[in-house]
Parts: C-alpha cells; structure tokens; sequence
C-alpha cells in the first residue's frame, strides 16, 4: 500500500514537472516574441506653414558710379583729389593742358572772322545789285548769282561758327568735374599722363562712387524667384563684421532666369549712411521666405529612401507598420514639408528601424500597448525572460 502512494506521488511530480516545464516554455516564447516587437516613437504631423531662410551670396555696389574718361585729349597738368577723397557735385578733379584743342580754337577763330568778312562782301554785292537792277545795268542773271554767292558765304559763315563753338564746348571738359555727390574710389591717372579723349585709350581717370545706399547683386534659384517680392526685407553680413548684421530690401528683379546659371538676379538697396560698407564686397544675404498658411511637416528622420522610392512610415490602428509614399513640398533641413501622400492624422514613425516592412506590428512608446500601460510594458520588457 505504501508502495502504491509513494508511485503515485512521484507520477504526480513528474507530470506537475513537465506541466510546469510546458508553461515556461510557452512564456519564454511569447516573452521572446515580444521582444522582437521593435518599440518606435510616432508623432502627428505638424500643421504649421513655416517660413523659410534661403543664404546667398551677394556682391555690393555703389547705387551711382561714374567712370570718368577725358573728353579731349591733352596732358594732364594737375590733378585736386586722390582716393578716398568726399566730393560734390561740379568740384574739379582735375585739370587737362590740351595745346592741339588751344591751336583748333584759334584756327577756327580765324576761320569765322575770314567767313564774316567774305559774307558782308557778298551781302554788299547783292545789295548794290539790287539797286541797278532797275536800271538795268546788272542782268538778272548776275542778280541772281550774287545772290547765290551771299547765301553760300552765309553758310561758311555758319559753318565756320559753329565748328568754333564746338571747340569751345570741349575746351570746357580740360577741366574734370564730379557728376555728383560722393567719394573718389579710383584715380588712374598722375601729373604729365598723356590723355586720350573717349573710352578706348585706358582706364577711366576717375572712378566717383554714391556710397550713402548700396546695392546688392544676388543670383536667386529659379523656384524661390516668385516667391521674393518687391519690398522683401532682407539681412546682410560682411566678413569685416561678424556680429552684425545689415538691414536691405529688394528693389528689383530683373523677371529673367540666365540660362547658364538657371538664376534670377536680384537688387537689393542697403543703406550705408555711416559708410561701414564698402563697394566691391562680397556679403551673405538672408531672405526669408514665407510659407503657405497651412502644411504637413515631418522630421527628416522620418524619411525612408530606398529602391521603392521615397517613404514615410506610419502607425495604422492596429499597430502595424503602413509604408506610404510621398513627395517632398519643401526641404527645410530639420523639418520636411510633405506634398502629398500623407493625412494630418496620420502617426508618423520618427525614426525608423532599419528593414521596416508594412504589416510589421511595433509597439508605440509612450502609449499603451494590449492594454497594458506603457510603464507596465517597459518593465515587463526589461524583465529576465521566464524560466
């Protein structure tokens, strides 16, 4: 009898064993499952416009500048003002000998005292023509030569003055004045330099520059031309600056785009009342773009791109992965602004693990996940794994 219970006694720890053995198994199993559910962060898309800042680089310029070249040709005999001279509008640079220009005068002088007295002989001659005319001593014929003969020696006449008034004109450009208000920024020329009249025989002698406003040239890509307007409030930096920046709008554009480049130029006027800018400098200019009033932005974690393309992957009702694809609005570095392929209520995976597929079932950080609370289920998921 003893025999019999002690048999039964050890089939029944035998059978509780393996029981018991089966159990833990079975946890072991769904425990390592579990597991292998990888947990993600989603997030709703943000429903914000945002605006955006586009960097370019720019170069700046005087908003006058006149080159000034000699109208006539000479040597120069003084020059009053150097670089980095302030000047007014009519004040001499520089003084110009021209002999030739002197001796052309004086010939042409000569030319129009010989062209008046041939001109009153002629006139004389008509006039006494046309007193015997009546009496017939003077043909018709000869009247109307001398007439002829006055009227031609009226033109030289004219002809003749006007080639002095010319010279006259030009004698006046011996002296070089400033066009306007503004600062000496070049000067290429010394005492004695041989000058030739017109644009072609060097450098100009005189750069003169209205430095109180600036302009800055940008080159503007194509799909952000439109949406820089007229009167676009922009900032400025100069590497002489560092720290500071410079306020500037824009003034023009010029509602082209330059084949070669695929950019719209642009000009923005920057006011340099306290003359810290300087023309020629390069700057950084920042313009700020405004966004649409409403859009889908994501982070760029968020993206996947792989042979199927360009992916976002949400988090469908039944926490499962549901690839979408999509088109990109706008890259905004951190932020991406999604076109189209996405709904505002979707649950965007922030940061995708890698080899993600639709249908793989995840657990969603900081929600419940089969109705255990997240806490619940962080510990449960640090937990040792049964056994």
């Amino acid at each position: 009898m003893a025999a019999l219970c002690g048999g039964i006694v050890v089939v029944a720890v035998v059978v509780q064993g393996i029981a018991t053995r089966r159990v833990a198994d079975a946890r072991l199993s769904e425990w390592t499952e579990d597991q292998a559910i990888p947990v993600v962060s989603v997030i709703k898309p943000d429903m914000r416009g945002k605006p955006t800042t586009i960097e370019l680089p720019g170069r700046l310029e005087a908003y006058s500048q006149a080159q000034i070249f000699a109208r006539v040709s000479g040597y120069i005999k003084e020059w009053k003002v150097d670089i980095g001279t302030p000047v007014k509008a009519g004040q001499l640079l520089a003084e110009i000998d021209a002999p030739d220009l002197d001796q052309q005068i004086m010939q042409a002088e000569a030319d129009v005292t010989s062209a008046q007295a041939n001109a009153t002989l002629s006139k004389a001659n008509l006039e006494r023509g046309q007193s015997l005319i009546a009496s017939g001593t003077v043909s018709k014929q000869d009247l109307d030569q001398r007439a002829a003969d006055a009227a031609n020696k009226q033109g030289l006449l004219k002809s003749a003055q006007a080639n002095r008034d010319r010279l006259r004109v030009l004698e006046k450009y011996k002296r070089i004045v400033a066009p306007f208000d503004g600062l000496v920024t070049a000067r290429a020329t010394d005492v004695g330099a041989l000058i030739n009249a017109g644009s072609s025989g060097g450098p100009a002698l005189f750069v003169v520059s209205d430095t109180n406003k600036l302009r800055a040239y940008v080159n503007v890509p194509q799909n952000v031309a439109p949406r820089i307007k007229v009167g676009t409030q922009a900032r400025l930096t100069v590497p002489e600056y560092p720290k500071r920046t410079f306020a500037a709008t824009v003034e023009a554009s010029a509602q082209a785009v330059d084949a070669a480049s695929g950019t719209t130029r642009m000009l923005l006027v920057v006011d340099n009342a306290n003359k810290e800018l300087m023309t020629g400098a390069f700057a950084n200019v920042s313009l700020e773009l405004a966004g649409p009033d409403k859009a889908i932005n994501v982070p760029s974690t968020a993206l996947i791109f792989d042979q199927s393309g360009l992916r976002v992957a949400t988090v469908g009702s039944d926490d499962r992965i549901v690839l979408k694809t999509i088109t990109i609005s706008r890259d905004m570095g951190r932020e991406i602004e999604i076109g189209s392929g996405i709904a505002p209520d979707d649950r965007v995976v922030v940061n995708p693990p890698d080899g993600i597929a639709s249908g793989d079932p995840v657990h969603i950080a900081g929600a419940a996940a089969n109705g255990v609370p997240e806490a619940a289920a962080a510990k449960r998921a640090l937990a040792k794994p049964p056994g």
